[in-house]
């Protein structure tokens, strides 16, 4: 795959969606859950709010480097900030 410009940065993105997908998938086997109802008052699983803040994330991001430019880690604590929020109102 030398075609693809793999870097650490890339590498450790998709290392870590992986691992959540892994992660949430081994939480849903022990420990199945039953849709809740948020403030968006649809029905929500766990995978559901991590696709919402995985594209939410996106979005921050993308908005972050239009308007602000450069300093992404900044950026990275405003997603966890949203992270948060999904998982517990969503």
């Amino acid at each position: 795959m030398s075609w693809m410009a793999w870097t650490l940065p890339t590498a450790i993105f998709f290392a870590v969606i992986a691992a959540l997908l892994v992660i949430f998938t081994i939480i849903t086997l022990r420990h199945p859950e039953t849709p809740r109802v948020g403030i968006l008052r649809i029905e929500t699983t766990r995978g559901d709010r991590l696709f919402m803040t995985l594209l939410g994330s996106a979005f921050i991001n993308l908005a972050w480097l239009g308007l602000i430019g450069a300093h992404q880690p900044y950026a990275l604590i405003v997603c966890l900030i949203y992270a948060a929020a999904v998982f517990r109102w969503v």
